[in-house]
């Protein structure tokens, strides 16, 4: 009797047991995906093919509305398609325009008439693209991640509702939803004809021939780099600004890009503000527009009319409120923690949507690995979103990390800061006789101490390079001494930052001398 209560025991044991191990197994395979990341730009592709290669069951949904223009795009996202790729390719072309002129002053025998020729450019860009966007497939194939061409909003915390083009539905379960939708560009719907006869940033690299003369509306970064190139290839090209040049930006390092882009050709019309737009019978379009100062009209006629007044999150169709995901109701863009939490502990959002984080395509990334790597309990590390660098890719180009001066004056007080600053003459320039007036460096350093450096600030040729290269030191608690004591590489134009010595505070003659 005994032996058969001890085998009893055992099979209740033994049930209970298989009856967990079912429960567990039920459990982990009631969705049907560990992850769903709905975005496939930079941040949402990193993200779901690190989860992937972690062992997560993943997809991506990824849906491009076409413009207003009709203009779509592939697999990859802004960075890729309509944003940095082909922006700095045709920044490449105009930067080639200018080093054939240069290359007369040393020696090359060049015709004295040269012209671009838009569709050449433009299709090689393309083409790039487009290999980019299969190389993107390819890659979600090779990690075992699901690519889903279909829109994706949310039904509850862990249901996505999938639409494709043709209006076919379909339903996804997911442990945890990441949002990366990204943004696209705003137009300011109250100026008459604007949208109808408007483009902006998500046209400009698919057209397939010149914009001609073109007035460029804003005066961000995007603005001023499309205005940039297209100056550079020889275009007549006008910005219309309503108040400051790169807001956000160290100011006097936004004055110096516009003098050399004024210098370069660009036409800058400052302090207005457009009022209509007509299309004339002759296909131009005759632009009005306000000086903020006189308060008066004035009129002109352009082939074509960049908005680049901002960028709008890509939330209003991802259906948060009903599924209790905050959002900041002035922005639209989502609330997040630091762990890129939403407010549905399971879903989390990163990159351009995501509220306070800059609108850069090397953060969405990073943040999105490490996201993934902490939902599978492989790390518990967060993103740093402080000290990231970023240029700008105007004709004369900006580099710049940390705090601008006028930031640091804010948090530390004027006087608790020290400025080393320099006016210096890159050796590319000097036998092609090309101004240097607004090739300058400084470095923002509070004035105590060891003199940490909060802010560093360069325009120049190649201003991404150098600046990416100085950037590391910021993560290692960068000093005004430690530049002191590196070793300069000669002859550069980055030698000159580990060189500054003149304060703005003394008054003295920034500019460098000798080699």
């Amino acid at each position: 009797m005994a032996a058969f209560s001890r085998g009893r025991q055992r099979i209740k044991v033994l049930c209970r047991f298989r009856t967990l191990i079912f429960t567990r197994n039920f459990t982990a395979c009631t969705f049907d995906y560990d992850l769903v990341v709905i975005g496939g730009g930079s941040g949402g592709l990193a993200c779901s093919k690190e989860a992937a290669q972690l062992g997560q069951r993943v997809a991506v949904l990824d849906y491009v509305e076409p413009s207003l223009k009709g203009t779509k795009w592939g697999l990859g996202g802004t960075c890729v398609n309509v944003g940095c790729i082909p922006k700095k390719l045709m920044h490449q072309a105009a930067l080639l325009g200018t080093a054939v002129k240069d290359a007369r002053k040393y020696g090359w025998q060049i015709p004295e008439s040269l012209s671009h020729d838009w569709s050449t450019m433009a299709e090689a860009v393309q083409n790039h693209v487009k290999s980019l966007n299969w190389g993107h497939r390819v890659q979600l194939q090779d990690k075992k991640v699901k690519y889903l061409n279909m829109k994706g909003s949310l039904v509850d915390k862990h249901t996505i509702r999938a639409v494709n083009a043709k209006g076919k539905e379909m339903t996804v379960t997911a442990k945890n939803i990441v949002l990366a939708t990204g943004g696209r560009p705003k137009y300011p719907t109250h100026v008459p004809g604007a949208m109808e006869f408007g483009i902006t940033s998500d046209d400009v690299f698919w057209l397939k021939e010149s914009p001609k003369k073109t007035l460029v509306v804003g005066a961000s970064y995007v603005a001023l780099e499309c205005a940039g190139f297209l100056t550079g290839i020889g275009l007549d090209t006008t910005v219309m600004v309503r108040s400051i040049a790169l807001r956000g930006f160290d100011q006097q390092m936004s004055g110096l890009v516009t003098d050399y882009m004024e210098a370069y050709g660009t036409k800058f019309s400052w302090k207005c503000t457009p009022k209509s737009i007509e299309k004339l019978s002759s296909g131009l379009l005759r632009v009005t527009w306000m000086d903020l100062n006189t308060k008066e009209e004035h009129q002109d006629t352009f082939n074509s009319v960049l908005w680049a007044v901002g960028r709008a999150s890509e939330t209003k169709t991802l259906n948060l409120e009903k599924v209790g995901v905050e959002i900041n109701k002035e922005t639209g863009k989502i609330i997040v923690a630091a762990d890129e939490a939403t407010s549905m502990p399971n879903i989390f959002a990163i990159g351009d949507i995501a509220e306070g984080r800059p609108e850069l395509t090397p953060t969405a990334i990073k943040a999105g690995k490490l996201l993934a790597r902490r939902l599978v309990g492989h790390s518990t590390e967060l993103m740093n979103y402080d000290n990231v660098a970023t240029t700008v890719f105007t004709p004369l180009e900006y580099g710049c990390v940390g705090l601008s001066e006028e930031e640091a004056e804010r948090r530390h007080g004027k006087d608790q800061i020290e400025v080393y600053h320099a006016f210096y003459k890159p050796l590319e320039f000097t036998v092609a006789e090309r101004d240097a007036s607004q090739c300058y460096i400084k470095v923002v350093c509070l004035r105590e101490g060891d003199q940490r450096v909060l802010g560093m600030h360069f325009t120049g040729p190649n201003a991404g390079e150098v600046t990416q290269g100085f950037s590391v030191g910021f993560q290692c608690g960068l000093t005004y001494e430690h530049l002191r004591n590196t070793v300069g590489i000669h002859p550069t134009c980055a030698e000159e930052l580990i060189k500054l010595n003149i304060t703005k505070r003394s008054g003295l003659d920034a500019t460098v001398t000798g080699c």
